[in-house]
C-alpha cells in the first residue's frame, strides 16, 4: 500500500484526465501504468470481460481525436503507439478494478476516483455563470456590453459542450 501511495503521490493524476467528446476520461497506457500493467495486459482484460465495458464506459478514440491528443501532449510518447487508444470514463475505470482484482488496481481506483469527484466539484456549471452574469445590472454602457460578450462567449462554450455530448457517437467493443 506504500508503495501504490508514493506512486500516486508521484503522479498528477489530474493531468491523466483529458475531456474527449465532453466526457472525463483516462486513456488506457495511462491507466495501465498506474495499475502496474502492460497495456496490451490491460486491454486484454477488458476484453476478455466486454459485458462490463458498455460505450458509455470505454471507446476507442478516432484518428482526428487521437491526433488532437498527440497535439496536445507533445510531452506524452504516443509514437509508439500502433492503434488508438481506448479510453475510460469514471465508470469504465471502476469497472477495470473489478476485473484486475490487484490490490494496486484497488488502492489506484480510490485515489482516480477521488481525482474525478474533486475535478467535478470544482468546476462550475457554464449556465450558472450566464445566470449570474444576466444578473448583474450595471448603468455604464461599456460595461453592459462587455458583459453582453462574456454571456455570449460562455454560452457559446456551452453549446460546443452540449454538441459534444449529443455527437457522441456509440463505439466500443461488440
Amino acid at each position: 500500500m506504500k508503495k501504490t501511495n508514493q506512486i500516486l503521490n508521484n503522479i498528477a493524476l489530474d493531468d491523466k484526465i483529458f475531456i474527449i467528446r465532453g466526457i472525463q476520461v483516462m486513456i488506457d497506457k495511462d491507466l495501465a501504468e498506474l495499475y502496474q500493467v502492460e497495456t496490451k495486459r490491460l486491454n486484454e482484460q477488458v476484453k476478455r470481460n466486454i459485458e462490463r465495458f458498455d460505450s458509455d464506459f470505454m471507446f476507442q478514440l478516432n484518428d482526428e481525436e487521437f491526433e488532437k491528443l498527440r497535439s496536445q501532449n507533445a510531452t506524452t510518447n504516443f509514437n509508439m503507439i500502433r492503434n488508438n487508444p481506448y479510453v475510460f470514463t469514471e465508470q469504465g475505470v471502476y469497472m477495470l478494478a473489478t476485473v484486475l482484482k490487484s490490490g494496486v488496481a484497488v488502492e489506484v481506483t480510490k485515489q482516480i476516483m477521488r481525482t474525478f469527484v474533486r475535478l467535478k466539484n470544482q468546476s462550475v456549471p457554464y449556465f450558472d455563470i450566464i445566470k449570474r452574469l444576466e444578473k448583474l445590472e450595471t448603468n455604464d454602457k461599456e460595461t453592459r456590453e462587455l458583459l453582453q460578450k462574456v454571456v455570449q462567449v460562455v454560452s457559446s462554450m456551452q453549446s460546443i459542450q452540449d454538441e459534444a455530448k449529443e455527437g457522441i457517437k456509440k463505439i466500443g467493443f461488440v
